[in-house]
């Protein structure tokens, strides 16, 4: 792999004078590489990244790190500052604005068999040697253990959207999830091993597992079933 070009020296200045600034207010503010990756929705290497010039600040690190920083911008980019005004600027007779996001740097999971992904909740293995052959990236994050799946079948096809037809590779988070109705998520019984991939329905305190392909059946959710993990995001396949 080619080593990375160091940044032009301008660029590197900025992220020295937000490192400088950084560490002279973080007691004051009980603030850390790891609290602002956090608040911001990044990695903490990725915050080091940006903090000891392996990459360039850009506007949206740079107005999270003023705001928790409680100084401005200009404090130690000034050319951000500029670009951020700008585009306040063109937004200023819009009855709508544009959110900056933070950066999320992508990160891969293997792709399990549905028979490895009701297993792996019984290990504390983060990831074992071997465990797949395939890796997927994705920019959200799906926790230490996280894993991707192919939906099988045809039960969660639909005519509109959402739909994930078979073969559609799917994120899925195992730990630190919250069943939330309307969302999507991996479920096995206890007695088979079965495991299956729904929608969650909260009806009337009744929980439901449901299929987006009306030809298949909906699913009570009871002591036979557990939710295993929460699907965050998928891949469109055939493009």
């Amino acid at each position: 792999m080619p080593k990375k070009k160091p940044l032009a020296t301008e660029l590197l200045a900025e992220s020295q004078a937000a490192h400088a600034l950084f560490l002279a207010k973080k007691n004051a503010l009980k603030l850390s590489q790891k609290k602002i990756a956090d608040e911001i929705g990044i990695s903490p290497a990725a915050v080091a990244h940006y903090l000891n010039g392996t990459n360039p600040l850009n506007a949206k690190f740079a107005a999270a790190l003023a705001r928790l920083l409680n100084e401005p911008v200009e404090s130690f980019s000034p050319r951000l500052a500029a670009e951020i005004a700008k585009m306040a600027a063109v937004t200023e007779h819009s009855n709508v604005a544009p959110m900056l996001q933070p950066h999320r740097d992508a990160k891969e999971y293997p792709v399990l068999t549905w028979i490895a992904a009701g297993e792996c909740i019984e290990s504390s293995v983060a990831y074992p040697t071997g465990i797949a052959d395939e890796w997927l990236s994705s920019t959200e994050n799906a926790g230490p253990r996280g894993y991707w799946l192919r939906v099988r079948g045809q039960s969660m096809t639909s005519a509109s959207t959402p739909s994930f037809p078979e073969g559609t590779p799917i994120l899925i988070r195992p730990e630190g999830f919250e069943l939330i109705s309307g969302k999507f998520y991996i479920a096995r019984h206890t007695g088979t091993g079965e495991t299956t991939f729904k929608q969650y329905i909260l009806d009337a305190g009744v929980g439901y597992l449901v299929p987006l392909n009306p030809a298949y059946q909906t699913v009570t959710l009871d002591g036979s079933w557990e939710i295993i993990g929460r699907a965050i995001d998928a891949k469109i396949t055939g493009m």
